[in-house]
């Protein structure tokens, strides 16, 4: 917890640093662009054209200078509040959203018009207030030149010179959003890289548990066989068939779900045994349950990553049914050529506890992770209470 929470602090302090470093430079920026500004149209100014120079030109002169380049430091803080504002908006929000985009012609023309709307409301505020500031005349000063003589020179239109330094805004918003992206970019890689080591303890802690626990597979095997030989021969066939679909499923975990992907087909089966054996601890009247899917042979070639559906099915009847409570699961699985949509509905009784909150099994959390590894930016997983029961609803893209 320490490590994390100085970790925050680390990047805090780096935040404002950094946005203190770009401050000063985009007021030396400013500054030096203003300085650049025509000095024979200040002298023009002071002395009058036509008129031969005053001693006290020079004065007025550099005074008029160093007011100009005063006047724009107030609006350099709001030029920073935009740089602000388009660094967090791109590197917490709209790289997030785009990320999912399969076209980057389409990514490109999202981040330039978020970048063109920054900068024109920058560019407007800005042009407004220094056109504001000049029109009030303040930066001309009466000196006099020669007895019984004032001058008064002319107040130099700021705005006309907002314009000049464009170029360098222009640069320093470009540059922004490369920072944003190398940073939003460098924090996801990071994060994946977190993660994945998480997923790769968690399976090599959850492989070594079920080493230490498991027994022969073929001496199982061989059991459930048995088992289910003597359930036919003493007319048992509701017992026999909970027992193949046993072994079924069981097969199916410890051997074909050993790969990336397997055939939604596969995994429908899975589910279908995973019920039937559950179904056998409560009465029909407890839990009414539902599955519905496409036609085997359409599914047959779509690919899925093995186990993904049953840790929601699970926790539906863990938090979801409640003996001597009349209870539902409803479980539906719908495929496009693009895209799956997997729901799973169970009554939300008082004492169901929230899926994270769950302790044994698999666990919303390891899904979560799997996730974002097998489809990142490629899915969308929404669980909650939702109109009195409590909802699962994953749509994963396909392509």
């Amino acid at each position: 917890m320490q490590r994390i929470k100085a970790r925050y602090v680390i990047e805090f302090f780096t935040h404002g640093l950094f946005w203190l470093v770009l401050y000063y430079a985009l007021k030396g920026l400013t500054v030096s662009s203003y300085a650049l500004i025509d000095r024979a149209a200040v002298g023009d100014t002071v002395t009058g054209i036509g008129h031969a120079p005053s001693p006290y030109a020079a004065v007025v002169r550099e005074d008029l200078m160093m007011r100009i380049g005063h006047t724009l430091f107030p609006y350099v803080g709001v030029v920073l509040g935009f740089l602000v504002l388009l660094f967090y908006s791109c590197a917490f929000w709209l790289f997030k959203k785009i990320i999912r985009y399969k076209s980057n012609y389409a990514r490109a023309m999202v981040i330039a018009g978020w970048l063109l709307l920054v900068y024109s409301s920058n560019y407007l505020l800005v042009y407004v207030l220094i056109a504001m500031r000049s029109n009030q005349r303040t930066l001309g000063r009466v000196v006099p030149d020669t007895p019984g003589r004032l001058i008064t020179p002319d107040v130099i239109p700021l705005s006309a010179h907002w314009a000049q330094i464009q170029v360098t805004m222009v640069l320093a918003f470009l540059a922004i959003v490369g920072v944003a992206a190398a940073y939003f970019f460098i924090k996801e890689w990071v994060r994946n890289e977190l993660l994945r080591s998480k997923v790769e303890a968690l399976q090599v802690n959850t492989e070594l548990r079920f080493l230490r626990s498991q027994v022969n597979p073929h001496f199982f095997f061989n059991t459930l066989n048995n088992l289910f030989s003597m359930a036919l021969k003493e007319g048992k066939d509701n017992l026999a068939d909970r027992i193949a679909k046993l072994s079924n499923m069981m097969r199916y975990m410890l051997y074909e779900s050993d790969t990336d992907s397997v055939s939604l087909q596969k995994e429908v089966g899975c589910l279908e045994d995973y019920l039937a054996l559950h179904q056998m601890r409560y009465a029909p009247s407890e839990v009414d349950v539902s599955f519905r899917y496409p036609e085997r042979a359409a599914i047959a070639s779509v690919q899925i990553a093995p186990m993904l559906f049953i840790p929601f099915l699970e926790n539906a009847f863990k938090h979801g049914v409640a003996i001597g409570r009349q209870s539902f699961i409803a479980m539906a699985i719908s495929v496009s050529p693009q895209k799956l949509v997997f729901t799973c509905e169970n009554m939300d009784h008082s004492a169901v506890k929230k899926l994270e909150e769950e302790k044994g099994g698999i666990g919303l959390g390891n899904v979560k992770r799997r996730l974002e590894l097998i489809y990142p930016g490629r899915y969308e997983l929404q669980v909650g209470p939702q109109n009195g029961n409590y909802m699962v609803n994953l749509k994963i893209d396909l392509l």
